[in-house]
């Protein structure tokens, strides 16, 4: 109706232009005359303005009496108060104190290996066995000659408790027992370390040397590897600037990506150290690892709840724009009527912590506000809009 009423006062304009049988613009440009020119223009622009002031009238009575109208949709929400738990979302590794390689105390030849990988073993179990050179028979020579100097110490200590011999007969045939006695202890000390034994319960997860080898204490000579799967951990770094909500005993939710597993722990050790490289502290939360699945450098996601509030206010981050002053805003609707028409109004807000899709709002939003969803970013300020939920 808008484009009718303005091609019926363009007509009216030509026509009355042709009664008063006026010089066409044409004409009067042809004259090369400056005042006519410019008396022309005046002519016309005051025509036009007349004009213009005559639709914006016409369109202001269209508009109050044009019930179909074009009025955004929008959709709306109410906020409420809920309970916001905040997580800390962390990556660390899966690690063991009992994972271990275990290397020969002894040089000599492998003789035995007595057990294989993945083997599951106790603390104490003889995993193999190394030649020991011919000290099994020295300790049995060296046994025999402290058993005789035990019955010579003996005889003189006899002796001398009924005043016979000299008191140096006795010290030295003690003394000679004695040294022969701490000679034997030495030597066996020495043939045990041909035996190698289980240092913790755990599983053979690698044998790096066959019988026959020959191998020396030192760097490179290890001859397994034993790790003890049931007491893992997970080790991660925390900015410092959570020291005072990453704490011991804080619960933690576990996800292992690769496994589909997820399982629940909490903080067993906050480090008292930061490193000043990072500016980052390390915790340590046990896992749980009945089935075994769970191996170390194992990639594991951490949330560590660090924050919650029992009385917050949630809304989708999505709705929220921001100004050019750097001010974050959101819509509301304000005075709904009965065909559910309402004003767009801006709101400023101050916002918090945000967890996946929502951002917790801590001030100018109480609750039950209703809020713009769908349609925010496409309204403007103090513009009639009507709302459609279903």
């Amino acid at each position: 109706m808008k484009t009718i009423y303005t091609l019926v006062f363009a007509s009216l304009l030509f026509i009355s232009c042709g009664e008063k049988k006026v010089e066409t613009i044409e004409e009067v440009i042809a004259t090369n005359d400056i005042v006519k020119i410019k008396a022309k223009k005046a002519e016309i622009e005051t025509k036009q303005q007349g004009f213009n002031d005559q639709l914006k009238m016409l369109n202001t009575k269209l508009d109050a009496l044009d019930t179909n109208k074009k009025i955004p949709l929008i959709t709306t929400f109410k906020v409420k108060e809920v309970v916001f738990t905040h997580f800390l979302e962390l990556q660390g590794n899966v690690e063991t104190k009992q994972n271990i390689l275990i290397y020969p105390e002894m040089p000599g030849i492998l003789a035995t290996v007595i057990v294989k990988e993945g083997q599951a073993v106790k603390k104490g179990d003889v995993l193999a066995t190394i030649k020991d050179g011919g000290l099994s028979q020295q300790l049995s020579q060296l046994e025999t000659q402290t058993e005789l100097t035990r019955t010579t110490f003996e005889r003189q200590k006899r002796l001398w408790n009924q005043k016979i011999g000299s008191e140096m007969q006795y010290l030295q045939a003690k003394a000679q027992y004695e040294a022969q006695k701490k000679s034997v202890e030495q030597l066996k000390t020495q043939i045990e370390k041909a035996t190698i034994l289980a240092p913790f319960d755990g599983v053979i997860d690698e044998v790096f040397k066959e019988p026959g080898t020959v191998i020396a204490p030192g760097q490179g000579s290890e001859i397994f590897r034993i790790v003890n799967l049931s007491n893992m951990y997970i080790s991660t770094e925390v900015p410092e600037r959570f020291i005072a909500s990453v704490t011991k005993n804080k619960n933690v939710k576990i996800a292992f990506p690769v496994l589909g597993l997820n399982i629940s722990s909490t903080i067993r050790q906050v480090a008292s150290f930061i490193n000043p490289n990072n500016r980052s502290f390390k915790i340590e939360v046990p896992v749980a690892n009945k089935n075994g699945n769970i191996k170390p450098n194992l990639t594991a996601r951490l949330q560590i709840n660090d924050y919650t509030n029992n009385n917050a206010i949630l809304i989708p981050q999505s709705i929220i724009s921001e100004n050019a002053n750097g001010e974050q805003f959101i819509y509301v609707v304000k005075n709904k009527n009965k065909n559910k028409e309402a004003i767009a109004q801006r709101v400023i807000i101050k916002t918090g912590k945000t967890q996946g899709d929502v951002i917790e709002v801590l001030a100018n939003l109480p609750a039950g506000t209703e809020v713009i969803l769908e349609g925010a970013r496409s309204v403007n300020n103090g513009q009639t809009v009507r709302v459609i939920n279903k």
